[in-house]
């Protein structure tokens, strides 16, 4: 993939669906999160046709202070997980993606909770909450557990909050790194959408 890619919102659905596109305008993937499941579960596709599944996210289980969500190729093969720090994530958005065997190898936080707090008020509020997405734009720091940045994902000024900009800081290690990584912040940005 090219970097900087772009995480774009569709407005227009009803399921949480959004498009990823790489640094040359190509389309590389199609996420969407499954609607009235009782468990989350989120698919990957290779674009917004859906002719392809390259990897679905699943919730562990139906409700969790902390939830942990695995990570399968299209094989259903486990290649990892992302886990919310339940108690951290209550100012500040903080997880840990572990790699297939379980084993904690990357983090993402959030680099300013003042930010959150901010665009989570003003985004309820009614018609001023379509601007807080000029005003207010989080960032997300991913590192690994020897504290070398990786890669950084930025919500973009844009009405609904609909636009992300993912920047590699580093080289991956793997491409199971790389996935892991984009699964993790696929993932972490569809939750942190929902708590505003």
């Amino acid at each position: 993939m090219q970097f900087p890619l772009n995480f774009t919102f569709k407005i227009s659905s009803i399921a949480n669906d959004f498009r990823v596109h790489d640094a040359a305008g190509v389309e590389v993937a199609y996420v969407r999160q499954k609607v009235f499941k009782l468990k989350e579960e989120v698919q990957v596709f290779n674009n917004e046709s859906r002719s392809q599944v390259n990897f679905t996210v699943k919730a562990t289980k139906w409700i969790d202070f902390s939830p942990t969500y695995l990570f399968f190729d299209a094989q259903g093969m486990q290649t990892g997980s992302v886990v919310r720090q339940g108690m951290k994530s209550i100012w500040r958005a903080s997880y840990v993606i572990c790699d297939e065997k379980g084993k904690a190898d990357l983090s993402i936080n959030e680099e300013n909770a003042v930010v959150k707090v901010f665009d989570g008020i003003f985004g309820e509020l009614p018609l001023i909450g379509i601007l807080a997405g000029y005003f207010f734009n989080p960032t997300y720091l991913v590192t690994r557990t020897n504290g070398i940045p990786v890669v950084r994902l930025t919500k973009e000024k844009s009405f609904f909050g609909r636009r992300f900009k993912v920047d590699k800081l580093a080289e991956f290690s793997s491409t199971g790194e790389e996935n892991r990584i984009m699964l993790g912040l696929m993932m972490m940005i569809l939750l942190e959408r929902q708590r505003g």
